[in-house]
């Protein structure tokens, strides 16, 4: 078989990444047939598929812009200080949504160019006998947990969208139509389980794809094919709760002893990091820490690079949801104050007030995340509420965390945990996908968890609509395949 190897959709992407164990140099207009020739070559293969993870990342020239953003805007639990154009405005004000908006476009190119990166590769590698089978079952593990990853992320934004798990040859049928979004569902479920039994480590250093994240991205596969749009039911949310405890039980993983070790990059790829967008400040600086700081004031500037900032803050009904005394809430904790106004300390990178440059990992998933998937599967599971002592201690681990003198509780709702969920998981791009699936809301003004359909967010102009639960596929997209219409 043979593909061009250089930078575009249809091409696989075998050049050096953002990932701190990626350094191989661009290897464009190779072919196919002229690569996966040695373990060296296959091992940037396996590399270059790791791309889509940083892709949504990317920084715009205005100021404090990215795509990722989007993600965290559109809750409307999040305010951005720094003045923006109409693509941020649409998603943070949830007001004239339009199709031509960039940010549909970074979001839709980063599920499909890698995506053809990983077909490409389990296409070539799968029929390799360059390298053994144990190595070669540990790479293709990977890859099949990364085809997944992206599947996920895309067919819960956008819905139903073409499902191509075989690398392009050719341009002769690329306009390919859109798959049911159960199919979308049966194969990355197939490509889990796959990596699931491909020998992966249940923990990597490095930063590369483990045994813990795909069982903990299983778990979430399954809640989420329990709640909606599919609605599975008590089934899923029982094989949640059981992929949650096979990660749980494996006692690789811990909480860290406070939210301090969280920013510490000496734990990243560690202790609670399950797995981590990886940065570095020489190839892949991180646009989070310095976007993240108060929009600047001329005679007060708050970071060593001055002009920086503004790109997002919680909105001040988010922050006062917490209570006060939840750890969380502390100063420098997951917030900090300037003139009184509360904005983002979660990510701050000690280092890069020091260099200017911001090499932080930044996490996808945490041992916290598979927790509180855990104990709010089996709160499903038996009806809303449950006594199960293991989601009873998973819950309270970490709830613990943030209420040190708090007592154990001998019952929990499905409630609490979604609340728990929102404070813990806050600006880590979790809350969007749990607001659809569960079609629930947090109304921080009245401590409850409401329907999501008619709930006006804290920073939005309107109530959400059903319309509003799918991301449009782009324009530029829908005009090259009017199958996508």
């Amino acid at each position: 078989m043979k593909t061009f190897v250089k930078l575009s959709a249809l091409t696989v992407l075998l050049l050096s990444s953002c990932t701190k164990f990626l350094e191989e140099e661009p290897a464009s207009f190779l072919t196919t047939d002229q690569y996966y020739k040695t373990e060296e070559q296959i091992h940037a293969a396996a590399n270059g598929t790791y791309d889509g993870l940083n892709m949504p990342f990317a920084s715009e020239i205005t100021l404090a812009a990215s795509p990722v953003y989007a993600l965290e805007y559109i809750t409307g639990y999040s305010r951005r200080p720094r003045p923006t154009g109409g693509d941020d405005d649409q998603f943070l004000l949830l007001q004239n949504i339009q199709n031509s908006n960039g940010r549909f476009e970074t979001w839709w190119n980063a599920t499909y160019i890698p995506i053809e990166n990983c077909n490409s590769f389990i296409a070539n590698v799968s029929q390799t006998s360059v390298v053994n089978e144990e190595t070669k079952n540990r790479f293709l593990g990977e890859v099949y947990f990364l085809r997944a990853y992206y599947y996920f992320r895309a067919v819960r934004l956008f819905g139903s969208i073409p499902l191509k798990t075989e690398p392009t040859l050719n341009l002769d049928n690329i306009q390919i139509g859109k798959s049911p979004i159960e199919e979308i569902y049966n194969q990355i479920v197939s490509d889990l389980q796959f990596a699931e039994n491909a020998g992966l480590p249940w923990t990597d250093k490095s930063g590369r794809v483990n045994l813990a994240a795909v069982k903990s991205l299983l778990a979430e596969v399954y809640i989420t094919m329990a709640g909606y749009p599919l609605q599975k039911g008590a089934n899923y949310y029982q094989m949640a709760y059981d992929k949650s405890m096979e990660v749980i039980n494996a006692g690789e993983y811990s909480l860290f002893a406070s939210y301090a070790d969280l920013r510490d990059p000496a734990k990243n790829n560690s202790g609670e990091h399950i797995l981590m967008n990886q940065r570095d400040q020489k190839n892949a600086t991180s646009i989070i820490h310095f976007h993240f700081m108060p929009y600047p004031e001329p005679s007060k500037p708050v970071s060593v690079i001055p002009n920086m900032g503004g790109s997002m803050a919680p909105t001040t009904a988010f922050y006062d949801s917490y209570a006060a005394d939840d750890l969380r809430k502390q100063e420098k904790q997951f917030f900090f104050k300037v003139s009184n106004t509360p904005f983002i300390y979660k990510f701050w990178d000690d280092e890069a007030e020091q260099t200017s440059r911001s090499g932080a990992n930044f996490p996808l998933m945490r041992y916290a995340d598979v927790l509180l998937l855990g104990a709010e599967a089996k709160t499903m599971v038996d009806g809303g509420t449950t006594q199960d002592a293991a989601a009873l201690d998973a819950y309270y681990s970490v709830h613990k965390r943030a209420f040190p003198s708090s007592k154990r509780p001998s019952s929990i709702s499905t409630d609490d945990v979604l609340k728990e969920r929102y404070w813990e998981l806050c600006f880590e791009l979790h809350t969007w996908f749990d607001m659809i699936r569960t079609r629930k809301a947090f109304d921080v003004e009245n401590d409850r968890i409401v329907s999501l359909i008619g709930f006006k967010a804290p920073n939005h102009n309107r109530a959400f609509e059903e319309k509003d639960l799918l991301w449009l596929i782009p324009l530029a997209e829908i005009q090259a395949n009017p199958n996508l219409k």
